[in-house]
């Protein structure tokens, strides 16, 4: 099982990617990737995982 630890806060994701934090959000509501887990706060983390689904998106896209 996953830590909290080692989950990406949407900001990091974006920088890992080169894109905004909003165009993640808008991927996920336009179901291009899967809704984010949230946090205790409700905030969206992501796994390792999810970033590399997100790099191929990427990829093919550009």
């Amino acid at each position: 099982m996953m830590t909290l630890d080692s989950r990406l806060s949407i900001t990091e994701v974006a920088r890992q990617l080169g894109v905004t934090a909003k165009t993640i959000t808008r991927w996920e509501k336009a179901g291009k990737i899967k809704r984010a887990k949230r946090d205790w706060r409700g905030w969206r983390t992501y796994s390792k995982e999810d970033v590399e689904e997100m790099k191929t998106l990427l990829e093919a896209v550009y």
